[in-house]
């Protein structure tokens, strides 16, 4: 199941970038979020009742409430804003700066994650690559010197503290056993708080539902299944049984996946500085996993070694 998460996560969120930018050439950024997260969040609310779990308790919905408007509506939000002024691939670069400050963010966590020197370095080196990867492209976005494209990347680096935020705090907070429920009224609070931000961005007075494509409505179909439904249930999950740190390692693949995606299916090519990028980002990936992997097998082994020494002293006293 972790596997299949992880898989989840890191190949249908690679695509998001790509179809959230079909979707807003069409339909405002803000109306994009709370038709994608309400319909979203009532299909799985509607899935957990048919299930029978049990969906109004106060003590489970106020911090899925709290993670869901700082994970979806900030952080996704800012995502979806972006990408109008923005190109994707700057977006992703921007956006894999959030497994540093899952780093800074996680206090309980502070000692284990910075005295690893693989995690420290693997964080860092992870975001070399994405910077590799897309150098060219954030030269060229970077170099015309847009006003709207600065407050884009002002918006979207607040956007990356305030997914980490939520992501902690769902992690710590969440009082439910249940990432299906977590999920359900996490999407529904930010479906329901895009709602006032469309009017206050006066987006309703423009909007002409006849003048959305078909490509955008197609794009919103999938972000709605794959990209809420599949891969946002994966993520919670994934916060509930493995750590953090490990987890936010998705912002680093995913951008692998959007660029592997344009060579496989829009004709596009790889340099070699892009094929450099890839490999560095894939090694970071396996530096952080690699001292996760290890600090278990010590956790294990310690625990091993305290019920042998508990074992034996329960044998003596029995000799005894």
């Amino acid at each position: 199941m972790v596997v299949i998460a992880f898989a989840t996560v890191y190949l249908v969120w690679g695509s998001t970038y790509f179809f959230i930018q079909r979707a807003v050439a069409t339909i405002p950024p803000f109306i994009l979020g709370a038709i994608r997260f309400i319909i979203a969040g009532s299909l799985l609310l509607g899935w957990c009742a048919i299930k029978g779990e049990k969906l109004f308790n106060w003590s489970v919905i106020k911090p899925a409430a709290v993670s869901g408007l700082l994970m979806l509506f900030v952080g996704n939000g800012a995502v979806i804003w972006a990408e109008l002024s923005l190109p994707s691939s700057l977006v992703a670069v921007l956006v894999s700066s959030a497994p540093l400050w899952f780093v800074v963010l996680d206090k309980p966590k502070w000692k284990e994650n910075l005295t690893s020197r693989p995690t420290v370095i693997g964080l860092i080196v992870g975001f070399i690559g994405v910077i590799l990867l897309f150098s060219e492209q954030t030269t060229k976005a970077l170099g015309t010197g847009n006003a709207y494209q600065v407050i884009g990347l002002v918006v979207l680096i607040i956007g990356a503290m305030s997914w980490a935020g939520g992501s902690l705090y769902s992690k710590y907070k969440s009082t439910s056993t249940s990432a299906t429920i977590n999920s359900a009224w996490q999407m529904l609070a930010a479906g329901v708080a895009f709602i006032p931000s469309s009017f206050l961005n006066n987006e309703w007075s423009t909007f002409n539902v006849h003048a959305v494509t078909t490509s955008s409505w197609l794009s919103l179909l999938y972000l709605i299944t794959m990209g809420s439904l599949a891969g946002f249930s994966a993520y919670v999950w994934l916060l509930q049984v493995r750590p953090a740190t490990q987890v936010s390692t998705y912002a680093y693949v995913n951008p692998v996946v959007a660029v592997l995606l344009g060579v496989l299916f829009a004709g596009e090519h790889m340099s070699a500085l892009q094929i450099v990028g890839l490999a560095v980002i894939l090694l970071s990936v396996l530096l952080i996993n690699l001292a996760k992997y290890r600090n278990q097998q010590k956790s294990g082994k310690d625990a091993s070694t305290v019920k042998n020494v508990l074992v034996n002293a329960a044998r003596k006293k029995v000799v005894i």
